[in-house]
């Protein structure tokens, strides 16, 4: 009886992870009707620059600015968006989405002390100004990597997880 009551505990302790996993999985958004998208930008405070050990405010907004363009370029050849017009924002005060029909927004954007982003990305429909799904907010971090390489790696996660929500991986 013992045995049986170890097996019973031991297999659904491996079911339940997935389980719960699969649930928070969410469904992908449907990108059928957009021909259009805006990505935004991903606004990391650049003040947080000493901090981070950058010895200029300049030094750390150049590096956030670097890897906001590399982010966006990367994002443009998601599956997700492929055979779309994709536009991407500038700087952080450029959020002019007139001519899109679709918004990925970044908010909540942290990069602390320990090289660990943290962000929530929303997908709007434009047309409705209806979020049609998100990415609730998550860390991303714990690389091993140079100061100004770790934010590329985050967005490099944050873009897998935008994969997965375009297009149902």
């Amino acid at each position: 009886m013992k045995r049986i009551i170890l097996i019973v505990l031991l297999l659904s302790s491996m079911v339940l992870p997935a389980a719960l996993g699969a649930k928070e999985k969410g469904t992908p958004v449907d990108m059928k009707n957009f021909h259009r998208v805006f990505i935004g930008w991903v606004d990391v405070n650049p003040e947080d620059y000493h901090m981070l050990g950058y010895s200029t405010k300049q030094e750390w907004s150049d590096v956030i600015n670097a890897a906001n363009v590399n982010f966006q370029k990367d994002c443009q050849s998601l599956r997700g968006l492929s055979g779309r017009t994709v536009a991407g924002a500038k700087d952080k005060n450029d959020v002019e989405t007139a001519g899109n029909d679709f918004h990925i927004k970044f908010s909540d954007v942290q990069f602390d002390h320990k090289y660990q982003l943290h962000l929530s990305v929303h997908f709007i429909d434009l047309k409705t100004n209806a979020e049609v799904g998100s990415i609730p907010l998550e860390s991303h971090g714990a690389h091993f990597c140079s100061l100004s390489g770790c934010l590329d790696k985050e967005l490099a996660e944050v873009r897998a997880q935008m994969q997965k929500q375009l297009v149902g991986e």
